[in-house]
């Protein structure tokens, strides 16, 4: 079914329409700069020129996965986000009564409480692990990798290679070392292929092979969307995705400095932090930018979207519904008379009335507005959608004069982080750290 883009109150208060003739005038400036990266190899994410080895290469191993009950993926950012928002749409049952399994759990943070109850719960014959950096030195997973190294060998003796893989760089880093070393299964992370913008490689989609969701379908959707780019690059000026980043740029140029992205399909929601991370690390440099909000229909708009609709006048918002969602069990007719309204619909019908309401709540209050509609919320259209908003970041970085496939900033908290673990090589910020802690404080109880 078809996905539309909906732009009759994307201009409104004071973007005017015409605000998006700059961006339009650049169009064969970006055509050449895409086919020219694209024919570099240096935009793996929208040519995925991995998929046959990766069909090669997974389609063997997911009967082995089947073999266990659980799948403990370390990972961190986008080596996690995208697994995450994959099992909570397409295969919620862990979240819910009565789950029979299997069941994905990802270590995405550096908490010893809830690693430890990991580790002490989950029965390691039942466990397959899956270690993901693409550099292969990620402190935080390598870190969790030694422990899990660890948990499994006491358990399993030398047996715990075969409950190991990991997904890396094909060629280099400390991982793809232990790969080699111990005989490990070993998926790759191809070359430019950044964390945020890998969930539709082995990274998101061996999580879910292991969960039993229709990987392929989320390759297909991906691949429809980014075709026309490949094929004919010159045709960028009629892609939804360039539309949308000539918008995203116009509402920064006048002074729309937040990004709403309000999420009304309740299983995808998780698919608002991955979006957060591909567009604040993306375009969050030399002073610019727009910050990713990810809200929840109908839950945030009893918590958030007070804000949205009386706040600062500094929101933009995509606006994400599906014509074709559950409609679920209706009311009966014996509610009480004052909510006779209510009877024989169904529940859904709840969410899709809300859904209106804000969006017009949201218009009126003089948010621009780009309303994304689904036509139905399978495996093949989320692949789709997120190769809609990976093409529309890198575009709108390009308009913005960045770099959109790095995070230099994100960097340097690593490098004090290792220093201040003790790591050698970083004297400079060795001598930041001493400076910095020898400041004096000025504390207030509370």
């Amino acid at each position: 079914m078809s996905h539309t883009l909906e732009w009759s109150r994307a201009y409104t208060a004071r973007l005017p329409e015409t605000a998006v003739a700059a961006c339009a005038a650049r169009t064969a400036e970006l055509a050449q700069r895409l086919a020219r990266e694209a024919a570099a190899g240096e935009l793996p994410f929208l040519t995925m020129p991995y998929r046959a080895r990766l069909e090669a290469e997974l389609t063997p191993l997911a009967p082995r996965l089947k073999a266990y009950k659980h799948m403990l993926v370390l990972g961190i950012g986008g080596s996690a986000l995208g697994a995450r928002a994959m099992q909570r749409a397409f295969a919620p049952g862990q979240d819910g009564p009565g789950h029979q399994g299997p069941w994905l759990w990802i270590a995405d943070n550096v908490c010893a409480q809830q690693f430890e109850a990991l580790l002490g719960k989950l029965e390691p014959a039942e466990t397959v692990v899956v270690c993901i950096s693409k550099s292969g030195g990620t402190i935080e997973t390598l870190a969790q990798y030694f422990l899990v190294r660890d948990w499994l060998r006491t358990a399993l003796g030398e047996g715990w290679r075969e409950q190991m893989i990991v997904i890396t760089d094909a060629r280099k880093g400390y991982l793809r070392e232990e790969a080699a070393q111990h005989g490990l299964a070993a998926l790759e992370v191809p070359d430019y292929l950044g964390g945020r913008y890998s969930a539709l490689s082995a990274v998101g989609l061996l999580p879910a092979a292991f969960l039993g969701i229709d990987w392929q379908a989320l390759l297909d959707g991906a691949a429809h969307v980014a075709r026309p780019l490949v094929e004919h690059p010159d045709s960028i000026g009629q892609h939804s995705s360039f539309a949308l980043a000539c918008w995203a740029k116009a509402l920064e140029d006048h002074g729309y400095s937040q990004l709403i992205f309000f999420c009304y399909i309740p299983q995808w929601a998780t698919y608002g932090p991955w979006f957060a991370q591909l567009w604040a690390e993306s375009l969050g440099k030399d002073g610019q930018g727009s910050m990713p909000v990810p809200a929840i229909g109908v839950t945030d708009q009893h918590s958030i979207n007070q804000m949205f609709l009386d706040g600062p006048r500094d929101k933009g918002c995509l606006f994400l519904t599906s014509r074709n969602q559950p409609q679920g069990r209706p009311f009966g007719m014996d509610l009480p008379e004052q909510w006779a309204w209510l009877r024989a619909k169904p529940f859904g019908s709840l969410l899709e009335a809300e859904a209106l309401g804000t969006r017009m709540a949201l218009c009126k209050s003089g948010v621009p507005l780009v309303h994304i509609e689904m036509g139905d919320t399978g495996p093949r259209a989320a692949g789709s959608l997120m190769m809609l908003l990976e093409a529309a970041t890198v575009f709108t970085g390009w308009l913005m004069g960045v770099n959109p496939l790095d995070q230099p900033a994100v960097e340097l908290g690593k490098r004090l982080a290792n220093a201040r673990l003790g790591a050698d090589g970083y004297p400079q910020e060795e001598a930041d750290l001493a400076a910095y802690l020898a400041a004096p404080q000025r504390k207030q109880g509370f």
